[in-house]
């Protein structure tokens, strides 16, 4: 008998691992063809001290096929998905199966074999290309990365030279060992294809990606390779930390502080924690983990402060570029309707004559975010969402960006019939539209046209379609930039010397409480896309600049940012969150219900409350009473939510692991009736 991990939802009653007759003896990790039910699935030997549930029918059925073509999955692979399965309450072969390539679960064991023939043969690792010499501050970095026994923290401003320090690292460890593999996460598909460039560059054909952007077959095959060891170096979104990699021994999170680390679906995992977890797994074999950012997360700041992470600083930009300097608009000084205040309108034309550039942070794509109805009051509201439609000018379209929904402008208002609709706010599409009615008379400084681009998810839908855009930022074809926060992440500009953010206040006073966090973080990654090369800055005799329009420039946030003062703000922010008892301090989690009606999700969501009065950890856990989430309804889906919260980790797990069955089971009871779905999201980042 053998125990094996299928793709059983987290609510089967089918249990974590099934059992089949098979061959013995086979290892944990290995990947076998089972029946479940009248389909055959790929599934995963796990021979761990778990319950092996029940027989699938009367009787145990064969495993079908053994796939001996692939070496099994690491160990360390398969304690990172027993931890995660528990930490974050979801079921082992849920978690297991998602891990792997949809292309491979779709494959039969002559299909393997077949695409395995297809590789290229392993070939004898060549030495990685020389770099660039290294500063004082990059060498320390370096060795401190050789020698450290815990995390590394590398707390570097923008463009303080974080990459090269990635690259040296990878090249070490990979000149120690002939055999050894590096993973590199970034938080995003549109900064893999520059990042794989430069790796590309250093370590040649070593180098494969993993990401949602690759076609099934490619995922495949970079999978493949890098299970079977021939790939050296895999770069990758979120789901990269899930690669097959037997011989790991470094992993890098570049801008480990981006939200999109944290997975919204399915098993809501932090990619950046289970790094953590999957280095200290391996950490007798040598493995080290480096966190890199410019605006470190708070959670990891705390650790760097208590001891946990050793932090490491890269305090200078590289080449002697100098910070922008804050300057800031007060809009209450200007009339209501200002696009652009005059006098960063006047900014822009200036360094565009000079032949430099400038890019314009606006976090709102579309048009408008609402159109409205002045005599009655209508507006553009989704029929599915808590949420309005935003108006696409170029497709005359009022879309939601939550659920899809799209529709044409009507031509009078539903309400009352007046044909005066007007668009309200503004968003990337209209700021365009602005500069070039403002931009119109002016030139360039060789005589042509100002040319204006946009970077947001309407003009950069495919791969192909964001590389052509951002070559055209590299190559000086576009004078002006609009974007929302997609320009802010990581992108090497050399002639961008002004920044600006136009409409920051609505992140200023959000309800969510780490809506300060990540607008500091937005501005000041913002800000380090300007003056990156110093020598085209010297040539000009241009100040670097960072403007800010806003309602509130005397609030705290903008005084740390003019001084590019991180630690300052982020100790004032962990003392808020102490006094208020907010993670770091204590931990969360969420239980969400979702239903036709929010009643019923309210009503579940109650009842779940009161399973837990018996359960261990209850004395140290708060429960909060069932509320609709702030989103309450998408796609015709009504939502709501139940916040437990702990000073305890060990408490608040213990809780939810004995909760989790009694959730199970309560799918049947009458207080379940209309209830679509639920889940736990453990350390939630928003509510």
């Amino acid at each position: 008998m053998v125990g094996v991990l299928v793709p059983t939802p987290a609510h089967s009653a089918l249990g974590a691992c099934l059992s089949y007759l098979g061959p013995r003896p086979l290892p944990s990790g290995t990947l076998v063809r089972v029946p479940l039910g009248h389909r055959t699935v790929l599934g995963v030997v796990w021979n761990a001290a778990v319950d092996p549930g029940p027989a699938v029918g009367p009787a145990l059925r064969p495993v079908q096929e053994v796939w001996h073509a692939l070496p099994p999955l690491p160990q360390d692979w398969c304690a990172l998905v027993d931890f995660a399965a528990r930490y974050y309450q979801r079921s082992l072969g849920e978690v297991a199966l998602a891990a792997l390539p949809p292309a491979l679960r779709a494959l039969d064991a002559n299909q393997l074999q077949r695409r395995l023939q297809r590789l290229p043969q392993a070939s004898p690792a060549q030495p990685p290309a020389s770099g660039p010499p290294l500063t004082d501050d990059q060498r320390r970095a370096l060795d401190a990365l050789a020698t450290a026994g815990r995390p590394v923290l590398l707390f570097g401003a923008t463009g303080s030279g974080k990459t090269e320090v990635y690259l040296q690292a990878c090249a070490r460890v990979l000149q120690d060992d002939p055999a050894a593999q590096a993973l590199v996460l970034v938080p995003e598909i549109n900064l893999t294809p520059q990042l794989e460039e430069r790796f590309r560059a250093r370590f040649g054909e070593a180098v494969v990606t993993l990401h949602s952007g690759l076609t099934p077959a490619q995922r495949l095959r970079h999978w493949l390779l890098a299970h079977l060891g021939q790939a050296r170096v895999v770069l990758g979104t979120r789901t990269a930390v899930w690669a097959s990699l037997p011989r790991l021994r470094l992993i890098v999170v570049d801008e480990e502080h981006d939200p999109s680390y944290k997975s919204q679906e399915g098993a809501r995992y932090s990619a950046r924690d289970l790094a953590v977890v999957r280095a200290h797994l391996l950490s007798a074999q040598g493995c080290r983990v480096v966190l890199g950012s410019a605006t470190p997360s708070l959670e990891s700041w705390y650790a760097a402060e208590r001891g946990r992470y050793l932090r490491v600083d890269l305090p200078d930009r590289m080449g002697g570029a100098v910070r922008p300097t804050l300057r800031l608009l007060d809009l209450r000084q200007h009339p209501r309707d200002t696009l652009l205040a005059p006098a960063l309108l006047q900014a822009i034309q200036h360094r565009v004559a000079q032949g430099e550039q400038a890019l314009l942070l606006l976090n709102r794509r579309g048009y408008a975010p609402v159109v409205a109805c002045g005599d009655c009051g209508w507006k553009s509201g989704c029929p599915h969402c808590s949420a309005y439609l935003v108006y696409h000018k170029a497709q005359r379209l009022l879309r939601c960006h939550h659920c899809g929904h799209a529709q044409a402008v009507p031509r009078a208002c539903p309400g009352c019939g007046n044909v005066d609709l007007a668009p309200l706010g503004r968003g990337t599409e209209r700021l365009q539209e602005h500069l070039h009615t403002v931009l119109a008379n002016l030139t360039r400084a060789d005589g042509n046209p100002v040319r204006i681009g946009r970077l947001d998810a309407d003009t950069a839908r495919t791969p192909q379609a964001l590389q052509e855009l951002l070559g055209a930022v590299h190559r000086g074809d576009i004078d002006v930039l609009v974007g929302t926060q997609m320009v802010a992440k990581g992108h090497d500009f050399r002639r961008i010397t002004l920044v600006a953010a136009i409409n920051p206040d609505d992140a200023l006073f959000a309800a969510d409480w780490r809506a300060p966090e990540r607008l500091f973080a937005l501005l000041l990654q913002a800000a380090g896309r300007a003056g990156r090369d110093a020598a085209f800055v010297a040539d000009r005799r241009s100040a670097v600049e960072l403007w800010v329009q806003t309602t509130a420039p005397h609030h705290p946030l903008f005084a740390a940012l003019a001084r590019h003062d991180y630690p300052g703000f982020a100790a004032q922010q962990l003392a808020e969150r102490c006094k208020a008892s907010m993670p770091p301090f204590v931990h969360q989690a969420l239980l969400r219900a979702e239903a036709r009606q929010l009643d019923t999700a309210l009503a579940w969501l109650a009842w779940a409350a009161q399973q837990t009065q018996d359960l261990p950890g209850r004395a140290q856990v708060t429960l909060y009473a069932p509320v609709p989430m702030t989103m309450v309804r998408v796609a015709g889906v009504e939502r709501a939510q139940l916040l437990l919260e702990s000073a305890s980790r060990p408490a608040l797990q213990a809780l939810l692991a004995a909760w989790l069955p009694r959730l199970h089971a309560g799918r049947s009871l009458p207080q379940a009736r209309g209830l679509l779905r639920w889940a736990i999201d453990v350390d939630p980042l928003g509510y």
